[in-house]
């Protein structure tokens, strides 16, 4: 049976929510702000056994399970604040009761195989995710001015994504193909010489928190685009940072992840021993051996910001990330202003020709 868990105010007796600003817990009633631990001592305190025990039979005939049908992986909880019905599918770890609001992290999906190893908690909240993307709308110069004055950005999502945590050894042999041009010229022609030289780099290093998305729902073009995360900001898993968000547990496995993890580790080992080759004009790989040893994997739950809108139609989706503030996306272009803004550049193109032409004429 799952349970659902819910940290409840000392002072009031209401649900409380994590506070990404203060990083403490926050109740909306009495407007008091705690401190996790204390918080957990409180709700500890709760959940030890009365001294009292009346062993009524129920008269009703209990439910045989609290998990929905598995068929169509719909799952249903009680709320413990006012006994409503919370529905959600297999991967859903913390969300809100549809009848009081009241945030609920559902245990059982945060246990065992599930719980994950580290959180990096929110940094920045939902006022300031809604103002990221305003104010990247200033940066669009292509964008309709109909979707700048009438866009409303319909839902605004907290969202813990869950991630796979890559560290290892890497051993690495490149060699490199780079080249130096010179060039002179005499009273009759211009010459260019192209030299070409081979350089080899050898060298050992270590990868830490390379994070690959665990979430089929999730994008994973823009959860890389967020990168990278603060991870000297990350804190042992405690459910308390999960309250008045929602969180997903993992539904890739980690093994999947494995494959685009070691493509990262070898371009970052082309890059990282490419910037000891100078010197050159050009520097390209020729080809390279990486070898990765001590591999090891955590689980972790990072935040996310999801910003939903409708233009025209057509659903926009806007991804930020929870700590940093990095934001991606993608934008409608005007085609208006898209055709305006090239003939613009073609026609100064046109007129420096024109200048040229008429200096040398």
């Amino acid at each position: 049976m799952s349970v659902v868990v819910e940290y409840k105010c000392p002072n009031c007796a209401a649900s409380l929510t994590f506070d990404s600003d203060l990083q403490e817990m926050h109740c909306e009633y009495c407007g008091t702000d705690f401190d996790i631990a204390a918080v957990k001592e409180y709700n500890e305190t709760l959940e030890a056994p009365a001294a009292d025990d009346y062993d009524w039979e129920s008269y009703e005939e209990k439910e045989k399970t609290d998990a929905g049908s598995e068929e169509n992986n719909i799952y249903s909880f009680t709320c413990p604040s006012c006994g409503g019905r919370i529905f959600g599918d297999s991967v859903t770890a913390a969300t809100f009761c549809p009848y009081c609001g009241n945030p609920a992290i559902l245990s059982e999906r945060l246990s065992d195989m599930f719980r994950p190893d580290l959180v990096i908690p929110f940094r920045l909240d939902q006022s300031a995710a809604k103002a990221a993307l305003l104010q990247e709308y200033k940066k669009r110069p292509l964008l309709p001015n109909l979707f700048k004055e009438t866009n409303k950005i319909e839902k605004i999502t907290g969202l813990y994504v869950p991630f796979w945590l890559y560290d290892c050894g890497v051993e690495a042999s490149v060699q490199y193909k780079a080249t130096r041009i010179s060039s002179w010229s005499d009273s009759r022609y211009r010459y260019t010489k192209t030299s070409y030289f081979s350089a080899v780099r050898n060298g050992c290093f270590s990868m830490e928190n390379l994070p690959f998305d665990g979430s089929v729902k999730m994008d994973d073009r823009f959860m890389e685009a967020i990168e990278p995360f603060d991870f000297s900001s990350a804190v042992p898993f405690d459910s308390s940072y999960l309250s008045g968000y929602l969180a997903d547990k993992y539904d890739v496995p980690a093994q999947e992840g494995i494959p685009r993890i070691n493509a990262r580790i070898k371009t970052t080992a082309e890059n990282l021993f490419s910037q000891t080759v100078t010197g050159y004009q050009t520097v390209r790989t020729e080809n390279s051996s990486v070898q990765v040893a001590h591999g090891k994997i955590r689980y972790a739950l990072l935040p996310v910001w999801l910003l939903n809108t409708d233009y025209q139609g057509k659903k926009y989706t806007f991804v930020m990330n929870g700590q940093t503030g990095k934001l991606v996306g993608e934008y409608p272009v005007s085609r208006a202003k898209y055709w305006g803004f090239f003939s613009g550049i073609f026609a100064a193109a046109a007129a420096l020709a024109g200048l040229v032409l008429n200096f040398f004429f």
